[in-house]
């Protein structure tokens, strides 16, 4: 029981500070966007490949196993994760992607057929407002164009999990995935190369959330989702927005508007009650 809530602790934590060590990169003048990107999912990648030649047996052949439109999409929720976090908070940030996650793979399977109760609907569509109500044009509202970016990182985030469920080998797939998606980082470095800048501080908080809040992050919370169901699951990474932006807040010395935790509340609660509904449909 310990082990499950260590497990499920910690990878909740990293895929939080993923966002506050982005923004600590970016708010600082440390990193620009594309060189974090490049530098996060290269450490990664390298990460996972060792992590797989030591602990997993069957996955040591992972690079051969690379799909280029999971790693395409792998690719761009990190591209668009960094470039977002040049006008997001971390909390604020959090929230977006989170939120949009769950609303695409809600969409997704509705799309596939899935009949969703009366109180489902209603809860996706409380968490959808409340998305709308945080984007929403005022003097506390985030940057339209940071924010627009962030739900893509979400949506690519969301097709890229849609994609991975019932894999047989999770840690072989998210090396595979993570592998060929540093030729696609390589290439945006590139095309960002006059604007490239990356101090040392800026290298140590990339890697440290490719290959600890990522690298190491997944792979726990990989193991940890063998103890939980799908729907708990789900729940449970409602939280990580909290944890950014308690960390953003302690860290960063940013704010969380009124208009943040209102928003927090509608999203977090209107996903979790059809969550909730579902699972005991």
């Amino acid at each position: 029981m310990i082990k499950i809530f260590v497990y499920t602790a910690f990878a909740l934590v990293a895929f939080a500070f993923n966002s506050v060590l982005c923004r600590m990169a970016l708010v600082g003048g440390e990193a620009d966007a594309a060189g974090f990107t490049a530098v996060r999912l290269i450490s990664g990648a390298l990460t996972l490949i060792t992590i797989s030649y030591f602990f997993g047996r069957k996955s040591r052949s992972a690079v051969g196993r690379g799909n280029w439109l999971s790693a395409f999409f792998l690719f761009a929720y990190a591209i668009c994760f960094s470039f977002a976090y040049l006008g997001l908070n971390a909390g604020t940030g959090a929230l977006i992607l989170f939120g949009s996650v769950q609303i695409t793979m809600i969409l997704v399977s509705l799309i596939r057929g899935e009949k969703p109760g009366s109180l489902e609907i209603v809860g996706l569509l409380i968490a959808f407002g409340g998305l709308v109500y945080l984007v929403y044009p005022g003097l506390t509202a985030p940057p339209t164009n940071s924010s627009v970016l962030m739900a893509a990182a979400g949506i690519a985030w969301g097709a890229y999990t849609l994609r991975g469920k019932g894999i047989s080998n999770p840690l072989a797939d998210t090396t595979a995935n993570f592998t060929w998606s540093v030729p696609l980082a390589i290439v945006a470095a590139a095309i960002y190369f006059p604007n490239l800048h990356i101090s040392s501080k800026g290298i140590i908080l990339a890697i440290l959330s490719g290959a600890v809040a990522s690298g190491f992050g997944y792979t726990v919370w990989y193991a940890a989702l063998k103890y939980h169901t799908s729907t708990r699951a789900a729940v449970l990474q409602l939280a990580v927005p909290v944890i950014a932006t308690f960390g953003g807040v302690i860290l960063l010395n940013e704010v969380a508007t009124t208009r943040l935790w209102i928003s927090a509340g509608l999203i977090l609660g209107g996903i979790g009650s059809a969550m909730f509904v579902k699972s005991r449909v």
